[in-house]
């Protein structure tokens, strides 16, 4: 009887925003044994080094398992910290341990520079197109998205400073991806980077730096961070998802002194503290120098299969209209289809054909490009990439075949 009741639950306003994932719906349909996807942002699971977790865990364990197991500080774990610091000044950042706050995995760190830095109705600048997890984080906060013109180097820097003050009030910050981005995989040049930063510097505009793939290089490391550039200016956010594995939930952000307590009060009111147990094995990993010893196995399988799709697309796509990047690291490419194609409409057609990608609309805050699409070439094997490939190109030739409404109106008339 009391549970007949019915209730009419009024949800808050920011709820209108929350969306769900264009990738993890597709991840559903993608889950067929049949299907070739490279839709998933998935780090290759044969890279999960297993076997140093699993001893790692038992150390920890053994050694002091039951503070492993308790609460603890929100700030994350001292050791830990002070490694990523210590990572970091290698690479140019004059940063120390206060001033690292480890998240539960950086998408958290989006969550809580969209809770400190926007309100209803600032302005947010991304490039063009962006990462659809940080419009996603971002989106509840109500901001107003600009889109910044991009080209293959990243984001206009005078469109930048032009968008930077374009409305009533400042552009409350610049949201970039400098290495290997999700989803065009393009990395800004130094040039590009020096540019940026001058304009935002010029502009007083806060730079969010994302970095997740950026020790995922194939050749050469990346230029060094904006962060690098102007400590004061930028956050810094970066994860060990892509070079341990995603199920630890481990990352962080590096944030200027003035905006890291406001950081750390948001963290304390999300979960307390990131599971400490977690980060203490991690802590162990880079203790024993695991790290550098792991990262360079997977940049050598990753620039194998990328080298592979680039390759099939080159054989297969042979006299289609279609533009490709070759990208110096990461996990992603980006693919633009002939003119009168959209790439979200092909795609029924190409699972039908036994293989799936994710649409580029969906990462553009603006104006999106239907005709783009991104393709992930780590979690599939090279004889799957071969065959993917083959299965995509046969699906955008058969498109180009069929007569659009124009060409059939046309055809009546005659």
């Amino acid at each position: 009887l009391w549970n007949d009741h019915p209730m009419n639950w009024t949800l808050a306003r920011r709820t209108q925003a929350m969306n769900p994932s264009v990738i993890r719906e597709i991840l559903k349909v993608t889950e067929r044994p049949d299907i070739i996807s490279f839709a998933g942002g998935l780090p290759a699971p044969d890279t999960f080094p297993v076997e140093a977790l699993r001893q790692a865990t038992d150390q920890v364990l053994s050694r002091d398992g039951r503070a492993a197991l308790q609460y603890a500080a929100s700030e994350g774990f001292g050791p830990l910290r002070e490694a990523v610091a210590a990572q970091l000044r290698g690479q140019g950042m004059g940063v120390d341990a206060g001033q690292v706050l480890i998240t539960t995995g950086s998408q958290q760190a989006l969550d809580l520079v969209g809770k400190v830095l926007i309100d209803a109705g600032s302005r947010v600048l991304v490039e063009s197109p962006t990462y659809l997890g940080a419009l996603q984080a971002f989106a509840p906060m109500e901001p107003a998205f600009a889109a910044v013109p991009s080209d293959a180097e990243g984001p206009d820097p005078e469109a930048l400073a032009r968008l930077a003050t374009a409305g009533a009030t400042p552009a409350r910050c610049a949201y970039l991806l400098p290495n290997f981005q999700n989803p065009s995989g393009r990395t800004l040049s130094a040039a590009r980077r020096d540019e940026l930063v001058a304009t935002a510097q010029r502009a007083g505009l806060p730079l969010v730096e994302d970095n997740p793939y950026g020790d995922l290089w194939f050749d050469a490391p990346p230029p060094p961070p904006l962060a690098a550039r102007w400590a004061e200016g930028c956050l810094y956010l970066g994860s060990f998802s892509k070079v341990l594995a995603p199920g630890l939930r481990l990352g962080y952000v590096v944030a200027p002194r003035a905006v890291f307590p406001k950081l750390l009060q948001a963290k304390q009111a999300a979960d307390l503290h990131t599971p400490g147990f977690n980060q203490r094995i991690v802590a162990r990993l880079l203790e024993d120098g695991f790290l550098e010893r792991h990262v360079p196995t997977i940049r050598a399988r990753y620039r194998a299969q990328c080298a592979a799709m680039l390759a099939a697309l080159e054989r297969e796509m042979a006299g289609l209209d279609v533009r490709w990047n070759a990208p110096e690291g990461g996990m992603f490419l980006w693919v633009r289809l002939p003119a009168g194609l959209d790439a979200t409409a092909l795609l029924p057609e190409a699972v039908n054909a036994g293989v799936a990608y994710v649409p580029g609309a969906a990462f553009f805050a603006e104006a999106p490009d239907v005709r783009t699409l991104r393709l992930s070439f780590v979690t599939a094997s090279v004889e799957q990439i071969d065959r993917g490939i083959a299965a995509l190109a046969a699906v955008v030739r058969a498109a180009q075949a069929k007569p659009t409404p124009a060409t059939q109106v046309l055809a009546a008339a005659e």
